[in-house]
């Protein structure tokens, strides 16, 4: 028995492209077996479908994680790390749990509320204070912790990438990691060297984001 045929018996949980949602899920409705041209499944709302799939299997549904890993504050610890299982864990943390933060092993994956929250006073930031990542739940403050403590204990130069769309939340996180490093520089106020950087932001978006994809 293949690992395909084990993976995709009798009742096992997939994702498949929806119009409208992306992805939607869906369960196989028949075993399926190495060397099959199709596969039956049913999906959640009900319509049962056979889908074309080539013998060596190389285009397969995604399969979908377990109900238990459902939900991970990191990504890497998911059995299956495709696009639908991304998509679906951000969105569960966000939408059900109100979660703006998720890593992705060393990368922090942020979605824009579009809303203050209160997650960058002065308590939360001695509460990263010290902790590595991993350790509490991920933020913002964790990453410039991570990036603080290096620069502290090695002497070299680092750098924190801020990539996303426009919309994204890119400036506003580059302000949160500034108010962490002016915090635990010695002031938890708005220092100058922060309000500089962050003036320049605009400069520097006219040079580097003539093209947003």
């Amino acid at each position: 028995m293949s690992n395909e045929d084990m993976l995709y018996a009798k009742g096992s949980k997939i994702w498949v492209p929806h119009p409208e949602q992306v992805w939607e899920t869906a369960t196989v409705q028949r075993d399926y077996h190495k060397g099959d041209i199709t596969i039956q499944i049913v999906k959640d709302s009900g319509t049962s479908v056979e889908l074309s799939t080539k013998p060596d299997g190389s285009n397969l549904p995604p399969l979908r994680n377990p109900a238990i890993l459902i939900g991970q504050n990191d990504l890497t610890a998911m059995s299956y790390l495709h696009e639908p299982a991304v998509l679906h864990n951000l969105k569960v943390r966000f939408c059900e749990r109100q979660i703006i933060y998720t890593y992705c092993g060393i990368i922090l994956v942020a979605i824009n509320p579009y809303a203050e929250l209160p997650l960058y006073g002065p308590s939360i930031i001695r509460a990263y204070r010290g902790r590595s990542m991993g350790e509490l739940e991920p933020h913002i403050f964790a990453l410039a912790e991570e990036a603080y403590t290096k620069l502290e204990r090695e002497k070299c130069d680092l750098s924190i990438i801020v990539s996303g769309e426009s919309g994204a939340g890119k400036t506003v996180s580059a302000k949160y990691a500034m108010r962490y490093f002016a915090a635990v520089g010695g002031s938890e106020s708005e220092t100058q060297v922060e309000r500089k950087v962050l003036a320049s932001s605009p400069i520097m978006e006219a040079f580097g984001n003539a093209k947003t994809t």
